[in-house]
């Protein structure tokens, strides 16, 4: 966003981000390497951080439109209750929406019980095999056209799906790499198998309905804060590991 664009674009830019005069940003608390809260119950993340940013370059004020899912975030723009978000890239959730290039760049990776026998990612999809994962997520989209053998539980949310594992309900976890890495250290055990079985492209999104123009600037805005350094600034204020600018 360093050009200059004339009164009459920024007031057509600024209508189709903000129709109501305020900018609602979906944030998905579902990722904490994205989002979560702080002690206050207030949401505090690297997404916060660029939905803050966009409205003040846009000159409108911002209301944050909180879900616990990706599901719910990504249903909230889709249906214009959110007038941009925060998604995994994925062409699942392409119908309705229009996505920038991806901002972030983060690991999915498979939880096993200490005991298991499974050392490598590729011996994940196997008959007999259950792989526990928060529906509707980035790594729910991605097995259900990858994983051929092995059967995909679907549970509300990473932690019904890691504690799915704990229970002897499943025999693998999928998720966030950190995610995972945390819960093998909070007990023992867990393990988190070596190396990743996807790379998830987080990106922003808004309505399809709001056209090409508003998706190249909020494009635009993408690029501009990867280059001068917000979003690496934004993971390090927010001591965030296992997530790497995207290029």
């Amino acid at each position: 966003m360093t050009t200059s664009p004339s009164s009459a674009l920024v007031t057509a830019l600024v209508t189709a981000f903000a129709p109501s005069g305020t900018l609602r940003a979906s944030i998905n608390l579902g990722n904490p390497i994205l989002a979560n809260k702080d002690a206050t119950g207030e949401p505090v993340g690297v997404s916060i951080d660029l939905a803050r940013e966009f409205a003040r370059c846009l000159g409108v004020g911002i209301e944050l439109v909180v879900f616990e899912k990706a599901a719910a975030s990504v249903d909230a723009v889709k249906n214009e209750k959110a007038d941009i978000g925060f998604f995994a890239v994925d062409p699942a959730r392409s119908e309705g929406l229009r996505f920038t290039a991806p901002y972030v760049l983060i690991e999915g990776s498979y939880l096993v019980p200490e005991s298991s026998a499974l050392t490598d990612n590729a011996q994940v999809d196997a008959a007999g095999h259950r792989i526990s994962v928060g529906s509707g997520s980035a790594y729910d989209l991605f097995l259900t056209r990858e994983i051929k053998a092995a059967e995909i539980v679907r549970l509300q949310g990473a932690g019904p799906a890691l504690a799915a594992l704990r229970a002897g309900q499943v025999e693998v976890a999928a998720g966030i790499r950190q995610l995972l890495e945390g819960e093998a250290a909070r007990a023992p055990g867990v393990r988190v198998l070596p190396g990743r079985f996807m790379v998830i492209q987080q990106a922003m999104g808004t309505p399809a309905s709001r056209g090409a123009e508003a998706q190249a600037l909020l494009s635009s805005f993408v690029e501009e804060m990867k280059a001068s350094g917000f979003v690496a600034d934004a993971l390090k204020r927010h001591r965030i590991e296992g997530a790497i600018v995207a290029p």
